[in-house]
């Protein structure tokens, strides 16, 4: 069920997102539509697969860096944050370890040579590499135009403090 519901889920946000505008503009650009990097990013965090979700952050970054791209890239680094430690107070230690797994193996050649591990040990892992990422990348959001990282960053304040228990599973509505 809950398989179907996230499908559901990024199925809503595809068609939501189909004729909607940016969340913020480009740093060298006017208004536009969001970009396509981007869109893909969010379905991949509601999907629950961030490693794509973080592929397709940084193709943006690589493609056309702004602030919006960091933030974007930080938020996602947050998410990835915040839901292994929901799921760790749920003590739900076997899909932290398929959050691991999603994160780490990325092409067949990954199983012929399967990572394996304690589920304590990748939260701990994760958390400690998504935390470090997340400030990094938000220094350089800052760099480049700290009053627009401040005003996406108040965004997303506004929607996690909405959200408190499910923030991680997308973006902030004033980003779509």
């Amino acid at each position: 069920m809950r398989t179907g519901l996230k499908t559901f889920a990024a199925l809503v946000l595809v068609v939501m997102l189909g004729g909607a505008s940016g969340f913020g503009e480009p740093a060298a650009a006017g208004a536009g539509s969001p970009r396509a990097s981007l869109i893909k990013a969010n379905i991949y965090l509601v999907a629950g697969d961030y490693r794509r979700a973080l592929e397709a952050c940084q193709k943006e970054i690589d493609t056309v860096p702004s602030v919006e791209a960091y933030i974007y890239v930080t938020y996602i680094f947050q998410a990835i944050d915040a839901y292994v430690e929901h799921l760790a107070q749920e003590e739900q230690w076997h899909t932290i370890e398929q959050v691991h797994l999603n994160l780490a193996y990325k092409d067949a050649q990954d199983l012929i040579d399967p990572l394996g591990g304690l589920a304590r040990m990748a939260k701990e892992m994760i958390q400690t590499s998504v935390q470090q990422q997340s400030d990094v990348s938000a220094a350089m959001a800052a760099r480049l135009n700290k009053r627009e990282a401040d005003r996406l960053w108040q965004q997303q304040t506004q929607w996690r403090t909405e959200n408190p228990k499910t923030w991680w599973t997308g973006i902030p509505d004033a980003w779509r």
